[in-house]
């Protein structure tokens, strides 16, 4: 290691210590790196900038956000756990159900884990805890449910993990679906135990003419995920056009459908999109700069050939990666994790023979357990925060939770099928 690099590491641990935002900590060790080196500093503006200019599948990201933030405004989110309520009827600890249902069917919508708790886990939150439900198992639920955002197509982080490894975006939207599903009947396996052994309600009986009606009113939201899915896997339109016909049609069912959005919403959701696309367009263009510096210093080599010294077995670095990734989402942000660590990984992955499709399933699957695990875990945050229940108490509700997802992660890692089986299917491979 040279002092440019030292350097470079010292400043990002520097700024990480100090709490301040990983984005400006990246800029500032790609600066130290460079004035040490000796290099243009003008280089660490055009590397971000390329990454924009140069990256058709990024545009994706701020469309899905700006689809997100119109959903939940547009009172589609209210639909679709209509819709989910509806569904699960007489069910034991049916309103837990509910919460998983209704996470699995506003994935296909957005791909955001962070809109599915904050939007939809507010209105499963208040339910659950007026019928009887632990505040703490509410919130509990909310968030390891909130993960399938961006497991199941659309996903916001598929999308920039395919711009990391320039993989097919189609091909890792259909590998997140059986593993997205998984999680949604473990879960679902999982209330039912502890509805049954707290002795939850029932939900309310739903005769077929009610259920009727809810599902006709809800059908404008419902086709959200049918348009996109089958505008992307029939040709009509690729992942990032689907981004702005999923914004443009959730501005359309919010307006015409459901009458619930007007200019003065539609501004802020507008400003607030704005808000949400910048801090990640910082983080991505900030990253493509450590990718260089990794790059330049030939770090991913140096990785693999100690990596390969260790075993040259697969699934050893595939455990290895997960238990890496799980040990980082316990303290660091999973945008920083997928945008600093992640690139490192995927040349070794492919070095090693392993399918890059299967890997970023994986890897993102790992970084949304990062979302729910303590200390830092940002879903937890999140729904402590809109239902003022205790950190502590959603900890010790969701820990068994985390269990499930990491069985349902062993599954993914050792059985590659599980993700490969549908774009196999569908000829992606």
């Amino acid at each position: 290691m040279n002092l440019a690099l030292i350097a470079c590491i010292a400043v990002f641990i520097l700024i990480f210590i100090l709490r301040m935002p990983i984005a400006l900590g990246m800029i500032s060790a790609a600066a130290a790196y460079f004035l040490i080196k000796g290099g243009d500093l003008s280089l660490v503006s055009n590397q971000i900038m390329n990454t924009y200019y140069t990256n058709y599948v990024i545009i994706a990201v701020p469309l899905f956000i700006f689809t997100a933030n119109v959903m939940n405004t547009g009172k589609v989110t209210d639909m679709i756990y209509s819709f989910a309520h509806a569904f699960c009827g007489r069910m034991r600890g049916a309103l837990g159900h509910v919460n998983v249902l209704g996470s699995l069917i506003f994935a296909g919508m957005t791909g955001s884990a962070i809109a599915d708790a904050a939007g939809l886990g507010k209105i499963e939150i208040e339910a659950m805890t007026d019928a009887g439900y632990e505040p703490a198992f509410a919130c509990s639920l909310t968030a390891s449910s909130a993960t399938l955002g961006p497991t199941f197509p659309p996903s916001i982080p598929l999308v920039i993990y395919a711009m990391l490894s320039g993989t097919s975006v189609g091909a890792l939207f259909l590998g997140g679906m059986v593993p997205a599903i998984i999680l949604a009947i473990i879960l679902m396996c999982y209330v039912g135990f502890i509805a049954k052994k707290r002795n939850y309600p029932r939900g309310e009986k739903i005769r077929l003419k009610s259920f009727l009606i809810t599902t006709l009113k809800s059908l404008p939201a419902l086709l959200t995920p049918v348009i996109l899915l089958l505008g992307i896997y029939t040709g009509v339109m690729t992942p990032t056009e689907a981004g702005a016909v999923a914004g443009f049609y959730a501005i359309l069912i919010s307006v015409f459908a459901y009458r619930a959005l007007g200019l003065k919403s539609l501004w802020k959701i507008i400003v607030d999109s704005v808000r949400d696309i910048g801090a990640t367009s910082i983080m991505i263009g900030a990253a493509s700069i450590i990718s260089y510096i990794v790059a330049r210093e030939q770090i991913t080599s140096s990785l693999g050939t100690w990596l390969i010294g260790i075993s040259e077995n697969k699934y050893s670095f595939l455990f290895l990666t997960n238990l890496f990734i799980l040990i980082l989402g316990m303290f660091i942000d999973t945008s920083t994790i997928q945008l600093v660590f992640v690139p490192i990984l995927i040349p070794v992955a492919k070095t090693m023979g392993i399918d890059l499709i299967h890997f970023g399933v994986m890897v993102t699957f790992n970084m949304m357990v990062g979302l729910c695990t303590p200390p830092f875990g940002m879903l937890l945050f999140i729904t402590s925060g809109i239902s003022g229940t205790p950190l502590k108490d959603i900890i010790r509700e969701i820990s068994p939770q985390i269990i499930v997802m990491i069985l349902v992660l062993f599954i993914i890692t050792c059985f590659p099928d599980t993700v490969l089986f549908l774009p196999k299917a569908i000829g992606l491979l």
